[in-house]
């Protein structure tokens, strides 16, 4: 199916001769990336540090966030109310202001990758540690077991498939978080790849980029599969 697409895409581009700066061809772009790989690997490598950096701290807050809020119930109002206000803010427009405090080095990438990461982590876990059924509270109640007991040997097992859950949505999710906030001014990066290539109107290697994006978050997706199934070993 995929190799029938690009098949079609390099027939259109030959056949109607799109101009390079519109469209350019499969072969072109595959061109454009092995004349320099080591130019679009680097680049990877910045923004899948950036990623790698949002996503463990907005997944660690998430986290501990919601254990937090499992543990002391009548903070979860204004818990998710903060928790929304942050998600509703666009990022598009908090991006700069970052840059402009922060600099162009990695720091602001990482703060709106995990701005980005936080929200869905702590919506899942928060879900699986309330998943607990009242019978088993109740068991766990009869023999005496703390509320921090409860949270540790009952709720953060019963949360684990929904930790997995956001981290399949979230793991992809912050390459895009960490290009996006390339785009805003860095010095490396995939994100400017694609913003030098959209300046000159140099569409070869900014589809490059994106094909490597594509690539690095299909890879991301299933490496967090591949953990779930070896962690969660009950679900198989």
């Amino acid at each position: 199916m995929l190799a029938s697409l690009f098949a079609a895409w390099e027939f259109t581009v030959q056949w109607r001769e799109i101009p390079v700066y519109l469209l350019p061809a499969p072969t072109r772009i595959a061109q454009t990336f092995f004349a320099r790989p080591g130019y679009f690997l680097s680049a990877l490598s910045v923004t899948l540090i950036e990623a790698l950096g949002g996503l463990l701290i907005g997944g660690l807050v998430g986290i501990l966030v919601a254990a937090l809020v499992s543990l002391r119930p009548n903070l979860e109002r204004g818990v998710m109310t903060l928790a929304i206000l942050v998600k509703s803010t666009p990022l598009a427009a908090i991006a700069p202001l970052l840059t402009i405090w922060l600099g162009f080095g990695i720091v602001p990438k990482i703060i709106i990758t995990a701005l980005l990461t936080f929200f869905p982590t702590l919506v899942n876990v928060l879900v699986g540690l309330n998943s607990a059924e009242r019978e088993m509270l109740d068991l766990m109640r009869v023999h005496r077991a703390t509320n921090w007991q409860i949270l540790v040997h009952l709720r953060a097992w019963l949360a684990l498939p929904y930790l997995f859950a956001a981290l399949r949505v979230t793991a992809p999710l912050s390459l895009v978080g960490a290009v996006i906030a390339e785009w805003t001014g860095a010095s490396g990066g995939l994100g400017r790849v694609m913003w030098l290539a959209y300046s000159n109107l140099n569409l070869p290697p900014m589809f490059a980029a994106i094909f490597i994006l594509s690539l690095s978050g299909m890879a991301a997706y299933g490496l967090i599969a591949w953990l779930e199934r070896k962690v969660i070993r009950w679900k198989s």
